[in-house]
């Protein structure tokens, strides 16, 4: 499929639903060979399939990236196939129980923290090398206002984003001048996903944008390009 995208290599994280597959399917739309990956086989091959039937490319991986070892066999495993990533986007996350502080459940928030935050960095560390490789490297970031606005009850998942947050605007900074790497944060806003229903089980889904319109954004971002520490919010 030719594209805007033509010939560049994506990776999208947590991409066998929500705003990650459909990101996944958007830039696969403009050309690009998407890595997919999420814990979950069968939303993968659904996100897939739909990628070949649209005359699009696509390569799943299934892990688990808060285990050991998992994002560097990635890394590995691409990097033996192709010389350069292009666009990545960190999408994975989980949102934990709503409680408030004093509530925390100490195990629990160590989760969150694991793959909101260490396993982001360990995703940048690992691919570090083959984005240095791209003549412009895309990383996009999938954050949540409660990580710039604390919110009652939010505070655990809040803190991940907002650590999150700092960890990729450091990598941006540091490479910005000496690469021809660039991040970018985006805030969904309001989106109908999973996790959305779990945090408002009351709401009505229809009454929030679907995953495509954030995805159309992403994958419009990873084309036109943006200045060095780029956020916005969608909708």
């Amino acid at each position: 499929m030719a594209g805007a995208l033509d010939g560049k290599l994506a990776l999208v994280t947590g991409a066998s639903r929500g705003i990650g597959a459909a990101t996944a399917i958007a830039l696969a739309a403009q050309g690009a060979h998407v890595i997919l990956t999420a814990r979950t086989p069968k939303g993968l091959e659904e996100v897939e399939e739909t990628i070949f039937n649209a005359g699009g490319a696509a390569t799943i991986a299934p892990l688990d990236l808060t285990e050991n070892e998992s994002i560097g066999r990635l890394a590995g495993a691409i990097g033996e196939r192709w010389q350069a990533l292009d666009v990545m986007v960190l999408n994975a996350g989980m949102l934990g129980s709503l409680a408030a502080v004093p509530a925390i459940d100490a195990k629990e928030f160590a989760r969150v923290l694991t793959l909101n935050v260490s396993a982001q960095a360990a995703l940048i560390a690992a691919f570090d090398p083959m984005l240095r490789r791209s003549k412009g490297a895309r990383v996009i970031g999938v954050t949540s206002s409660v990580g710039r606005k604390p919110r009652a009850y939010w505070g655990a998942y809040g803190a991940s984003k907002a650590a999150f947050e700092t960890l990729l605007g450091a990598y941006g900074d540091e490479t910005s001048e000496i690469s021809a790497i660039r991040t970018a944060i985006v805030d969904p806003g309001a989106t109908r996903t999973q996790m959305r229903a779990k945090a408002y089980p009351g709401e009505d889904p229809a009454s929030v944008k679907a995953p495509e319109v954030v995805a159309d954004r992403i994958a419009a971002l990873a084309i036109e390009g943006f200045t060095p520490g780029h956020f916005e919010r969608v909708g």
